[in-house]
């Protein structure tokens, strides 16, 4: 019951290191569009017929029991563009406003998103339905999802002066949660607790893992042969970043 995760760059992988914790067997394959990277500042009408076309061949070569979208940008374009289309269960990634809205006693809350996010009538949709009387102050930026790139590659990096606009605004000083609107800051929680310690963070990674287990949980067990191997669309990483995350191979994609 191979699950393929897919992301713009490495923000899936924090789905794959939640996947790997709740689930160590699990077979996996990664396909990380980082030759389109990054998503957040291009047009919904270029992004949407690219990640269909490009999910829709990964499935036909890569034959996953279900594809999990770990990416929020390609989540509020494609989902239901992909369900409608590559005949298989699709699990989405979607800002996790509701439990940063439970956890808020100011009833101030913070999104950290990408542009692209933070534009989409489907946030507004999610604020409505699960922070109802609270304030939801966002900052859209590019640069969050690139500096989680560079602290991949293991270059250091800081976050205070690109999240302090967020606090900025009138009424940032009673935000009291925020909710994480893209996978890749996963990978920069050490800073944004080091800068604001304070604050509870809510990262999607481990929601969208369960859901995705779930859905994998209904299908058959034969696994693709393509388990264990993270596809890039640009040059892949050093070999050895993937090792931790469990993938044997890093490749090119071919098709």
């Amino acid at each position: 019951m191979t699950l393929l995760v897919f992301d713009s760059g490495i923000g899936g992988l924090g789905v794959v290191r939640a996947l790997r914790e709740l689930a160590p067997g699990e077979p996996l394959i990664y396909l990380a569009d980082n030759g389109f990277f990054p998503y957040g500042q291009k047009p919904d009408e270029v992004l949407l017929p690219h990640i269909v076309a490009l999910l829709t061949r990964a499935v036909e070569v890569l034959a996953p029991r279900a594809v999990v979208v770990a990416c929020n940008t390609a989540s509020t374009i494609a989902l239901p563009a992909l369900r409608a289309g590559l005949g298989l269960p699709v699990v989405g990634c979607v800002p996790p406003i509701k439990p940063a809205a439970l956890a808020s006693r100011s009833r101030t809350i913070g999104l950290l998103a990408t542009a692209a996010t933070v534009r989409r009538p489907y946030l507004s949709g999610l604020i409505a339905e699960f922070a109802q009387g609270c304030r939801v102050l966002s900052l859209g930026t590019p640069a969050l999802a690139e500096l989680a790139e560079r602290k991949f590659s293991g270059a250091g990096v800081t976050v205070a002066e690109i999240i302090a606009p967020l606090f900025a605004q009138p009424g940032g000083g009673e935000i009291d949660a925020i909710a994480l609107g893209c996978t890749h800051y996963t990978f920069l929680l050490p800073e944004f607790l080091s800068v604001r310690p304070d604050i509870s963070w809510h990262d999607p990674a481990m929601p969208v893992a369960r859901q995705a287990l779930r859905v994998a949980a209904q299908g058959p067990a034969t696994p693709s042969a393509h388990a264990g191997t993270a596809f890039f669309t640009g040059a892949p990483p050093n070999p050895g970043l993937l090792g931790p995350f469990g993938f044997r191979r890093a490749e090119t994609c071919q098709w």
